[in-house]
């Protein structure tokens, strides 16, 4: 026995060995070596990092020299690693013509390192599921989708496909309708819906648990709006307005003109919320804001595209070689209504955009919660999948924002928002491994986002060269 006992013992450590190196030649799915690892929350970059993926996962995350077994490995000398970069205001819509032509343009963000979307409303709810379920098995090349599914406005909506409401009954039966369908947040659009029905919305949200974003009616002041339980307001028309030493008389003037035959809508009242404008107003409103934790979605960029398309001649844009001929024919409305824009309203909207980018800094210093987004999708002039998000970055960085703030805008803040970021928005082990490796550092120049060296997306690895194949399949 005391021979036995002794031979077991010198076995054992030999038999753990042996388990171990097992363990350690068990193959990540992939390897990545040597990257510069940009950590979005600190400003700081980890160098010569190791990341082991498996299963669409960060498995290991660590400074080390030695080798992992994998099936494919990644050389990221010299190169910067950042999270997969969130479009935090896109649009899927058009009707059921128009469903493959959406489809399409999933590439497009991936191919410029858009790893997820936020659908801000539209009417192909069903088919983003569809699209949704066959990204996740690995059977379609597209960025994770949150969806608020329809949008939620007043009687004889705008868009197609909105849930109606106006009473208390109205409303209910609409947030009941999006719980059924399980989306992500709700979206509240302006068009018709009324004051009363606004606030009520996002009141019964509030008491269900579930996240409201929107545009809002001038009949309402974005203070109440937050202190109801808004999570984030979309564009800047709404801060603007809260930021007039006059908002509770134009607020009044608004409500007043609902009972003529001409009310007041917000492109009628913007010049004298523009004279207005008061920075003591817009300091209590950034209070409020970052009190309630109400964030804002700036899109500076199709605000500064829309006033510059009258006199912008876009039908040479190469990107316009990815949009579906049915998309494109929706581009008509608004550039029909910018070509018939008198001169003093061309001027005014760019006197506007000047004024929409110095509120950015300003928010940011106070404290506000800024998501990078770019309003793309039918209907939208011109603003392509993919690149306005790095040109919104760009913006915010020409506006004051330090590059970290603005690739936090367009990483970590949208997966908090979207209560994500246990596992996304970072680089970390145990994250989604949405990932983009660029050749330059981001940090130096926000327009180094333009120079990608691959994607990898639930794990599965872009090339450049697998990016434009991709894109190549889809042009028209």
């Amino acid at each position: 026995m005391k021979l036995l006992s002794r031979l077991l013992t010198g076995f054992c450590p030999l038999l753990a060995l042996g388990c171990a190196s097992h363990q350690t030649q068990t193959p990540y799915d992939l390897v990545i070596t040597h990257a510069n690892v940009v950590d979005v929350e600190t400003g700081q970059v980890r160098p010569n990092q190791t990341l082991a993926i498996t299963a669409g996962q960060i498995r290991r995350l660590e400074n080390t020299s030695r080798t992992l077994a994998a099936t494919r490995t990644i050389d990221a000398q010299g190169k910067y690693l950042i999270p997969g970069l969130w479009d935090m205001h896109v649009h899927f819509r058009g009707g059921d013509s128009l469903t493959t032509a959406n489809r399409n343009l999933l590439p497009l963000y991936l191919a410029h390192g858009i790893t997820t979307v936020r659908d801000a409303g539209g009417d192909l709810t069903p088919a983003l599921f569809a699209w949704r379920e066959q990204i996740r098995a690995g059977r379609l090349a597209g960025p994770t989708i949150y969806t608020s599914g329809p949008k939620i406005d007043g009687p004889k909506a705008f868009w197609a496909g909105s849930l109606e409401v106006e009473t208390p009954a109205q409303i209910e039966q609409a947030l009941d309708s999006l719980q059924r369908l399980r989306v992500d947040y709700v979206k509240i659009y302006e068009s018709t819906i009324s004051r009363e029905a606004f606030l009520n919305t996002i009141s019964a949200a509030e008491k269900r648990g579930l996240t409201t974003t929107g545009h809002m009616p001038y009949s309402a002041t974005l203070g109440e709006a937050s202190d109801r339980g808004l999570d984030a307001t979309e564009h800047l028309y709404y801060v603007f307005k809260a930021c007039s030493a006059k908002e509770d008389s134009i607020t009044q003037a608004v409500q007043n003109s609902l009972r003529t035959a001409k009310p007041l809508g917000l492109f009628a009242v913007l010049p004298t919320v523009y004279r207005t404008y008061d920075p003591a107003a817009a300091a209590r409103i950034y209070r409020t804001l970052v009190k309630n934790k109400t964030a804002v979605v700036p899109t500076l960029y199709i605000q500064k595209l829309l006033a510059e398309l009258p006199e912008t001649d876009h039908s040479r844009d190469t990107l316009l070689a990815y949009i579906d001929p049915k998309i494109q024919a929706t581009y008509a409305r608004r550039l029909a209504g910018a070509r018939a824009q008198s001169a003093a309203t061309r001027a005014f909207n760019k006197q506007l955009g000047a004024k929409f980018t110095a509120l950015v800094p300003a928010m940011q210093q106070a404290g506000v919660v800024l998501l990078a987004g770019s309003d793309s999708g039918a209907s939208n002039s011109y603003v392509y999948p993919g690149t306005s998000l790095l040109g919104e970055l760009e913006l915010l960085v020409q506006a004051g924002l330090s590059p970290v703030q603005a690739l936090q805008a367009a990483t970590i803040n949208g997966a908090r928002f979207l209560k994500a970021d246990q596992h996304a928005g970072t680089i970390r082990a145990g994250n989604d491994a949405d990932l983009v490796l660029l050749e330059q550092n981001p940090l130096a120049n926000i327009r180094s986002l333009r120079q990608i060296n691959t994607v990898i997306a639930h794990g599965q690895v872009y090339t450049a060269a697998d990016l434009r194949r991709m894109l190549l399949a889809v042009k028209h």
